[in-house]
């Protein structure tokens, strides 16, 4: 599911930006707020079913009814919209791929329906948005626009010029984001209380086996290598080793990785973070047990390669502590709380209203 990020007005009405760079993405009069929507894990075809419409066909073409959530009509282009938040590099890639047009079309769609069903839902509450807050939008979102005259060319692309039509659109998206934030965020944080309990309740979940942080400098030789060349990665490690051995930080290590490792990881610093004992080769295990932190290991024949590696850290098996988790600890069960909520709100929603998929 998608996360509830930015104010909902960023997505609700960015709509109008994107018409002029993403000549399919057009919406009709119910323009919804994407970030405050639950995002399936699929994502859709594009609203013709027949990848991207044309700039000139997506804004001449007439939108088409899709869906009806309480006779609220939604269209094509909604659903097109949806279909660029779901896949945002679609032009990149030429269009929807093929096999996930069905899937990703469906998801779409229930976004949409979710969304008309949240704003159908803070109106039947009474909700409302003071004239200062929509004004205060109002000009936030003009201010995203390069010049006036772009401004006047979307507002006239999407809502033939009408303010009022924007401003209610603004206020749309200011809805739906406000209750979703009562009933959704809110409820879904989680307490530092609540993380230690979880943390306490599971201790499984937070044992580690024995691991290492190392950095490592790799010269590894291509298959089939002729005796010159084989010759030649030798006196490469063995340049290394002593331009490793000179150093005295991780950041100097690094500084040797990047310039002489040919491992995927020299891009990092060397950095192979934290690496579980059994899936380190026996000859760098062994190594390392017999050394301190801020070591650096003498240099380790594997097959044709050659690694050798600054030990940064031994960490034995066992429970990592709760400091250590805490924070990660706390988004994931709050993500889990919010994605339950959404879910549930969606069925509660559903149940008593009348969608037709057109």
């Amino acid at each position: 599911m998608k996360k509830q990020g930015k104010s909902a007005v960023w997505s609700g009405v960015a709509w109008m930006a994107v018409a002029l760079t993403c000549g399919a993405q057009v919406v009709a009069s119910h323009a919804p707020a994407l970030p405050t929507t639950p995002a399936p894990a699929a994502a859709a075809a594009p609203a013709t079913g027949n990848g991207p419409a044309p700039a000139n066909l997506a804004v001449l073409a007439p939108a088409k009814p899709v869906a009806k959530v309480n006779g609220t009509v939604l269209t094509d282009r909604d659903l097109a919209r949806e279909i660029q938040q779901i896949f945002p590099y679609e032009k990149t890639h030429n269009g929807i791929p093929k096999g996930m047009e069905p899937e990703m079309r469906t998801g779409a769609l229930m976004m949409l329906e979710f969304e008309e069903l949240v704003y159908q839902e803070a109106l039947r509450r009474g909700m409302t948005i003071s004239p200062e807050r929509l004004k205060k939008a109002e000009a936030a979102f003009r201010k995203q626009f390069s010049s006036e005259q772009e401004f006047k060319q979307v507002m006239q692309l999407e809502v033939n010029g009408s303010e009022q039509k924007m401003r209610e659109k603004i206020r749309r998206s200011l809805l739906i984001d406000d209750l979703l934030k009562s009933d959704v965020t809110d409820r879904a944080k989680v307490s530092e209380a609540a993380a230690l309990a979880y943390y306490h309740q599971n201790p499984k979940k937070f044992q580690h086996g024995e691991s290492f942080s190392i950095q490592t400098i790799s010269i590894i030789p291509p298959a089939n290598a002729s005796p010159e060349v084989l010759k030649e990665a030798s006196k490469r490690a063995d340049d290394a080793l002593k331009a490793a051995k000179a150093t005295k930080s991780y950041k100097e290590f690094g500084l040797v990785a990047e310039k002489m490792s040919d491992d995927d990881w020299h891009v990092n610093m060397g950095d192979r973070k934290v690496v579980e004992r059994d899936k380190l080769p026996p000859p760098v295990v062994q190594a390392a047990l017999a050394m301190k932190a801020g070591q650096v290991s003498d240099l380790i024949q594997l097959g044709n390669a050659y690694t050798l590696f600054r030990l940064n850290k031994h960490i034995p098996a066992g429970v990592t502590p709760f400091d250590e988790v805490k924070a990660k600890l706390m988004t994931d069960l709050a993500k889990e709380k919010n994605d339950r909520l959404r879910a549930d709100l969606n069925k509660r929603l559903r149940k008593t209203a009348k969608i037709e998929e057109l």
